[in-house]
């Protein structure tokens, strides 16, 4: 059963990223690659872990599909109004310098891969809800990890976006709140979220629930080290230079530190 939903999450999102693919070129915006992921993503692992989910009569089995929608719903309703009213994110409006006419090519070898993405990460959803705990108190400490999480995130967009609709902070680099803890902490609690779906079903006795740390694991790799924080590092470097400089040197990457003390 595992092998068929995930066959199904990979046709699902291939369709859905050659639409936003198709709509980003005809927009001439690229960013509503991640709008489609996000909102697709949700809704087609919500589905999945529906029919995964054991119908035994109780309310749980709506626990894991509930957490990754809300998850969607939440990164979405940021997303969509940000994409819709500002202009095409540097990531991809870079891939028009030299041969505009190279753009839809490269706009399709970022978009597609996005498919088989979200279906590793389904496999931690999947497995997480075909394979309820022993122990009801571990969908508290799921819950509790993904509420957590998903509002922690909020908080540090929420600041970001503050921060740069104030006129007297343009060209200066955000450095308050979250943000001088991590440089990118909406990525390491978008990351973190992700944890609670092993948290919910991981059982060494059960060979596949080792599985739900798939999701985690392709997480972090795609945020820290691919589509993440290498393109945003590099562009604010070219807008913030100096100061950039000295917010990376003071400021963790990624996990939530407390920051160095200048000298």
């Amino acid at each position: 059963m595992l092998l068929q939903i995930e066959l199904f999450v990979l046709a699902a999102m291939l369709v859905v990223m050659v639409a936003a693919w198709a709509y980003g070129l005809a927009v001439k915006n690229g960013g509503w690659t991640d709008v489609f992921w996000t909102w697709g993503t949700g809704v087609v692992l919500a589905a999945a872990a529906v029919v995964a989910s054991p119908d035994t009569g109780s309310w749980m089995r709506w626990i894991v599909p509930g957490m990754i929608f809300l998850w969607a719903l939440r990164l979405g309703a940021y997303l969509t109004p940000r994409v819709a009213k500002h202009p095409e994110d540097t990531r991809y409006a870079a891939f028009r310098e030299g041969d505009p006419k190279a753009y839809p090519l490269k706009m399709l070898f970022v978009t597609l891969p996005q498919a088989p993405a979200t279906a590793l990460l389904g496999l931690s959803v999947v497995v997480a809800a075909m394979h309820p705990p022993a122990l009801e108190v571990r969908y508290d400490l799921g819950l509790a990890v993904f509420v957590a999480a998903v509002g922690l995130e909020g908080i540090s967009d929420s600041q970001m976006k503050a921060f740069r609709a104030n006129p007297a902070n343009k060209g200066k680099v955000m450095e308050t709140g979250l943000w001088a803890w991590s440089r990118h902490p909406n990525y390491f609690f978008q990351w973190l979220g992700w944890l609670a779906y092993p948290v919910i079903a991981l059982d060494p006795s059960l060979p596949v629930t080792w599985l739900t740390l798939v999701g985690p694991a392709v997480m972090f790799g795609l945020l820290r080290y691919v589509s993440g924080v290498p393109p945003l590092e590099e562009a604010m470097l070219k807008s913030r230079g100096d100061k950039f400089r000295d917010y990376q040197k003071r400021v963790s990457v990624f996990f939530p530190l407390p920051p160095k003390q200048q000298s």
